[in-house]
């Protein structure tokens, strides 16, 4: 059965209107003849969204009971029995109540595609799983319905649903968007410009990455080897040198010519004449870059040059900026054009630009003839040698008197040997002693111009030739061998070193140690997964049906998880630092073990701490209660004591209120250990916000003299225990009337936000320090008050626990003037009663 098409549309925040241009494209459709149902659709009672949906047909949802309260879901049987061409399914990232058929909606969603049907599905940018500590930083509200990023991206089609930030609050404020009784509330907290702006960034920014990496997937799959310059992306190669804060600084300059430029800085670790650059330098060069808002690489490779640009290309870049060559010209002239001429005609369409520095061309050391050790170039350039400098030679012996001068024309040539065999290697060096053993025969021993060899001396003195070029050239095998194997282990060393830098430096290690090692063994892409396969961290674009290397992490028999190159060909010696690499995994995850260790004991260590809190409350708060309430008793059973009917009546008053008040704190001991242990009883039902909030005011007899009521009379019914939910706010507001002056009153309102009701106790007192708002929900903390008549300490405590409980949040925020405000959050109970809710 062919799958479905899923179409995705991302919007910024609530109200940017992603359900009706769904809606809209529903009726289009269905205007071209396909078959098009509503699976489920949120319309938060906006009359336009609402008027979209009519006449399109609607699957009825399936009706789920849960603690007495009824909730509505999709019904994905019902659509896939209905079999439609398109369905849509509003609110991707929604949680479905218990006892549906998945947990997520979005895995609803996966099994419609499954069945062939193409799903067009909205979702807003804060519920993208990766993006929620993001939008915590930026609202301040914690995001807990998610949808994981793999569901979005592997979507066929994902578009954005755009609205300028100013625009959505114009439509807020005329209340396009929620009732009038909500648009303050939101218009001063999620809905402020700066949050708007900024979510708006964050999904234009997300969705660019998404194009830009299907971009790269389709080069790779139609073997597309020219640059698609979307944005400018600036390679800045380091060799470590003092040229490279030079090199950076110009390069930042470049790209932020450009909206959405990104600087990219990478070091090749290998035996090159450039790389002198110290270990330190380049730690220092890579906080520059991490200073300027680029990334710092690491590759290892034989072929700077090649290296450079096939990192370049991996990353799509569209400049790369280099050094101007340190070698001076004697250098330049011995070994060639260098890196920068070689990356310049390698490059094809990437513009390079060479950057000059101070130390160019002051090289003065004497230049390094290899490109390699023993490499197929140096072996060549060792026959060029012996080919060009040997007859250079003949020509100039042959200006000195033969006869005198012989000695010199045999040390001269025998400098030859060395030399070519320095360059080259053995077979050039065995290819020049036979070309000078020749040569001095020819030209210079008699009889002239022939090959004779009279006597056995000349014969001696070419094999010594042979015999030096072969000692010679084996020295320098042997000295090539152990510098490629120092040079090799120093570019693994500094590899590590940059994984335990980056993991040092606050990036998440296991992304860390992935993304090195597909840089450094050239892969196209990489991955973390379990023993079964499913992916832990990916970095890079696996290669599709193609063959990959895993290596197990752990021990073999039972490994913690594997690590998959694709697109890699790895030698021996790649494969031992992969093993080194893999070694790293394994301590990486043993370490997270120990650190969920070290938390569960932190817990333990908190635990203890309540517990010697406890101890210190009951010795000293329950002491009063407890020492009243006996002495009344025991003046009650004095014998023979003569007490009047008001005496008594006082010490009975003073029994009862002394007993009152140590059930409460007791039932408040209670209700904390079992909050902490996780063990709370809540019995969810549909409550009215509105009667619970005037219950709480009757409770503590708080006339209008002390209380303002802004309650929302259409505010639909919210999920709630009204037992706990009543505690909560006659503990908040008991607070609150205790803190505010006397000539300002308590204001008690409630509102809707999205799925969310809220219920606001707002007082005029002398609030609280915002780095200190957190220690108000700890047990047994009063927050300097040192009045013991009132209580623990266990308040608020109980009631964000209580309000957990629920579903909900209990947070602070300051009140404009002066002040504190508690916000209680809790879920509505029956969004379908209320009209179909918007997803935007």
């Amino acid at each position: 059965m062919k799958k479905g098409r899923l179409r995705v549309l991302l919007g910024a925040a609530p109200g940017v209107g992603k359900t009706y241009e769904m809606l809209e494209e529903g009726r289009r459709l269905r205007n071209e003849g396909r078959d098009v149902v509503i699976g489920i659709v949120e319309t938060h009672g906006r009359a336009a969204t609402a008027e979209q949906a009519v006449g399109l047909p609607l699957v009825p949802r399936r009706v789920l009971r849960h603690r007495d309260v009824e909730l509505s879901e999709l019904d994905v049987a019902a659509v896939i029995e209905r079999d439609p061409d398109v369905a849509l399914v509003d609110e991707l990232a929604h949680t479905n109540a218990p006892g549906s058929r998945n947990a997520k909606r979005w895995q609803d969603v996966k099994e419609l595609l499954a069945a062939g049907i193409d799903v067009i599905t909205t979702v807003n940018v804060q519920h993208i799983e990766s993006l929620g500590d993001v939008v915590e930083r930026i609202t301040g509200a914690v995001q807990r319905e998610t949808v994981p990023d793999a569901v979005v991206r592997e979507a066929d089609q994902v578009e954005v649903v755009d609205l300028a930030p100013q625009s959505l609050r114009d439509r807020l404020a005329a209340g396009l968007v929620y009732p009038a009784e909500r648009i303050d509330a939101a218009l001063s907290n999620y809905f402020r410009l700066g949050n708007l702006t900024a979510l708006r960034e964050l999904a234009l920014l997300w969705l660019a990455d998404e194009v830009d990496s299907a971009l790269r997937l389709y080069r790779q799959e139609q073997g597309i080897e020219g640059m698609c310059q979307t944005r400018e992306r600036v390679v800045v190669a380091l060799t470590g040198g003092a040229e490279g804060e030079t090199l950076i600084r110009r390069g930042a300059r470049i790209a932020a010519r450009s909206a959405g430029g990104e600087l990219l800085a990478v070091h090749v670790s290998a035996q090159d004449g450039l790389r002198s650059g110290s270990p330190g330098a380049l730690t220092r060069q890579r906080a520059l870059v991490e200073s300027l808002g680029g990334t710092s690489h690491q590759v290892v490779g034989d072929d700077v040059p090649r290296a450079l640009v096939q990192f370049a290309r991996s990353v799509n870049a569209t400049q790369l900026v280099i050094g101007a060559s340190r070698r001076g010209r004697l250098s330049a002239a011995l070994t060639g054009p260098g890196i920068g001429a070689t990356v310049v005609r390698e490059s094809g369409d990437i513009d390079v630009h060479i950057v000059t520095h101070d130390a160019a061309g002051r090289g003065l050391r004497l230049p390094r003839l290899t490109a390699g050790a023993l490499s197929w170039k140096r072996r060549i350039l060792g026959f060029v040698a012996a080919l060009t400098i040997g007859p250079l030679l003949s020509w100039a012996l042959s200006w000195l008197p033969t006869d005198e001068s012989l000695v010199v024309h045999v040390l001269a040539y025998q400098l030859l040997v060395v030399v070519v065999a320095l360059i080259g290697g053995i077979w050039p060096a065995l290819f020049a002693a036979v070309l000078s053993g020749l040569s001095l025969n020819f030209f210079f021993v008699e009889p002239r111009f022939t090959v004779h060899i009279a006597s056995a001396d000349h014969a001696v003195a070419v094999a010594l030739y042979v015999v030096s070029a072969a000692l010679v050239s084996w020295i320098v095998d042997q000295s090539a061998r152990r510098t490629r194997a120092a040079q090799r282990a120093a570019a693994e060393s500094e590899l590590l070193a940059t994984v335990a830098g980056s993991v040092l430096r606050g990036q998440n290690a296991a992304q860390a140690l992935v993304s090195r090692a597909r840089e450094a063994f050239r892969a196209t892409g990489a991955r973390l997964t379990t023993p079964e396969g499913e992916p832990l961290v990916t970095d890079g674009e696996p290669a599709r049906g193609g063959r990959f290397l895993s290596m197990p992490v752990g021990p073999a028999s039972a490994p913690r998880a594997v690590l998959e190159l694709h697109g890699a060909e790895l030698d021996a010696a790649e494969r031992r630092l992969l093993d080194v690499m893999v070694v790293q995994f394994a301590a990486l995850l043993e370490n997270e073990d120990l650190e969920r260790t070290a938390r569960r004991a932190d817990a333990l260590a908190e635990a203890d701490s309540v517990r010697t809190a406890l101890m210190s409350a009951v010795s000293h708060d329950l002491r009063r209660p407890l020492a009243a309430a006996v002495a009344a008793v025991g003046g009650l059973r004095t014998p023979g004591a003569t007490l009047s009917d008001a005496d008594r009546a006082e010490l009975l008053a003073t029994a009862d209120e002394s007993l009152a008040t140590l059930s409460t704190l007791v039932t408040d001991l209670l209700d904390v250990s079992r909050v902490q242990a996780g063990v709370l009883a809540v019995s969810l039902a549909m409550v009215d916000a509105a009667g619970v909030v005037l219950a709480a005011v009757d409770e503590l007899g708080l006339g209008p003299d002390r209380v303002e009521l802004a309650l929302d009379p259409d505010q639909p019914a919210i999920t709630a225990d009204p037992v706990l939910l009543q505690r909560v706010i006659v503990n908040v507001l008991a607070n609150a009337d205790r803190l505010s002056p006397s000539d300002r009153r308590v204001r008690i309102a409630t509102s809707r936000i999205g799925s969310r009701a809220q219920i606001r106790i707002v007082d005029h007192g002398p609030g609280v320090p915002i780095d200190r708002q957190q220690e108000m929900f700890a047990p047994f903390q009063r927050m300097g008050d040192t009045d013991n008549t009132t209580g623990l300490g266990l308040g608020l405590a109980l009631s964000r626990g209580f309000t957990e409980g629920m579903g909900g949040t209990l947070f602070p925020e300051d009140t404009p003037g002066g002040g504190l405000t508690m916000v209680i959050e809790l879920p509505i109970a029956d969004d379908e009663a209320t009209g179909m809710r918007l997803s935007v």
